[in-house]
């Protein structure tokens, strides 16, 4: 169907040529993918190159590009989020918390802390975190809802649906769509963020979900999709959302 969770350049290791961003697209064409999104982390933005996404829309007429972003939300930045997203026309800004203070908790060399901190304290503070970016009316999608789980660490003293259930208001006041991320299969984890268990509560409270697999590379691009369209309609779902220009499109899920 779609993928809106893609990284041409990863963490700065790739280059925007036609080429490479012809392979995200070639293997979303075999996928049989009708939209493809690309959207860069803000940090490592400096080496997109928009005139590529025109040529790669004619070369694959079939396949729906959109141009998305990857916002890290950090508080006390939000104007510079503001201006940041008025950069470029894109179709959707996904919003994600990447860091609790200056702990770049998702990152294989920082994983300590979690060793050394009460867990659930650090579940706390990640949705107090999502809670604050879902408010902050900057984002469309928010993105692996639950990328605190990445390394496999439960909380004790309230399970992940309880701390996740503490966003749903912002997130439906807001008027935003939850991503549904499989690149999750691909961590210690080993789930869809976020897990089913929350995907069936977001349904239940009518809040919309979209898809993403979190490719780093052309391989990875629709990765694990299946899983999580199955996990949605298993909760209740029959649409999931596409994105024009920053509208919000329900379309069947197929």
């Amino acid at each position: 169907m779609l993928d809106y969770h893609v990284h041409a350049l990863a963490h700065g290791e790739y280059t925007y040529t036609d080429s490479w961003l012809g392979q995200f697209a070639q293997r979303a064409r075999e996928l049989g993918l009708k939209e493809l999104g690309f959207s860069e982390h803000n940090e490592f933005f400096d080496g997109f190159k928009p005139e590529l996404l025109p040529r790669l829309q004619v070369e694959f007429p079939d396949l729906r590009i959109r141009l998305g972003l990857e916002m890290d939300f950090i508080p006390g930045r939000e104007e510079i989020i503001s201006r940041f997203a008025q950069r470029f026309a894109f179709d959707y800004i996904i919003g994600s918390v990447h860091f609790i203070g200056d702990w770049a908790f998702d990152h294989p060399d920082y994983r300590k802390p979690f060793e050394e901190r009460e867990v659930d304290d650090v579940y706390r503070e990640y949705f107090a975190l999502v809670e604050r970016a879902a408010a902050s009316g900057l984002f469309d999608i928010i993105g692996h809802l639950d990328l605190v789980k990445i390394w496999g660490h439960r909380p004790v003293r309230m399970n992940s649906l309880a701390y996740a259930e503490q966003v749903f208001p912002a997130l439906r006041t807001s008027g935003l769509v939850v991503e549904i991320n499989s690149g999750g299969l691909r961590k210690p984890v080993g789930e869809v963020y976020p897990s089913a268990e929350i995907i069936t509560a977001l349904y239940e409270n009518n809040i919309p979900v979209t898809l993403g697999s979190d490719a780093h590379h052309p391989d990875q691009v629709g990765e694990g999709l299946e899983e999580a369209i199955r996990l949605a309609r298993r909760a209740g779902y029959r649409r999931v959302i596409s994105f024009q220009q920053r509208r919000a499109i329900p379309i069947p899920l197929e």
